[in-house]
């Protein structure tokens, strides 16, 4: 996966934020310092929200976090012991890495938003609320409901242009009682 950051724009972020924050877990700060010092794992990188859903990520938490101190993530395995994902790392220098920081303010900071990158790996409907789930349906109910009056009027006139008296009192009154339950629906 190709990325936009540089090395040295992560160097520089990373450095920062040993300086600023306190890690829950003393080995997060040994891992920060490892890809700080080296460059060739570093280009591979990449610090995103919500990583637990990468094939290979970290998640590091500060003390100023609610979240968790250390989680690794590996496929389909989850671990908390910085050990194994440090060796992971180590081995697998040259696979990418997504790293998700939890820090007090974190998406209000600047150095952070410098290195953070989409996701690619989060759900497309990860970040749809409630209300925009209700707004879809009810987008969508809607939708149906002019498709199918469209469908009605176009058979109520197709009975008028044969003089149908059968359907179009047919259509007509499905019309009226679809009109009548979408009206009710929406409520």
């Amino acid at each position: 996966m190709e990325t936009s950051i540089r090395t040295e724009d992560k160097k520089t972020f990373i450095q920062w934020f040993l300086g600023h924050y306190q890690l829950k877990k003393r080995e997060s700060v040994w891992i920060l310092n490892y890809l700080l010092n080296h460059d060739a794992i570093l280009q591979h990188v990449h610090f995103v929200l919500e990583a637990r859903f990468c094939p290979r990520a970290m998640i590091i938490s500060t003390h100023c976090s609610k979240e968790i101190a250390f989680r690794f993530y590996k496929k389909h395995i989850v671990t908390t012991d910085a050990d194994k994902s440090f060796h992971d790392i180590r081995l697998h220098s040259k696979e990418p890495i997504f790293i998700q920081l939890n820090f007090k303010d974190s998406n209000q900071s600047i150095p952070y938003m410098k290195v953070l990158e989409d996701n690619p790996y989060i759900p497309d409907d990860y970040f749809l609320t409630k209300s925009d789930k209700k707004m879809a349906e009810e987008w969508l109910e809607y939708a149906l409901y002019e498709y199918k009056k469209e469908e009605l009027v176009d058979k109520i006139n197709e009975a008028l242009d044969q003089k149908d008296q059968q359907l179009f009192e047919y259509y007509s009154d499905q019309l009226k009682d679809l009109e009548n339950s979408y009206i009710i629906k929406s409520e």
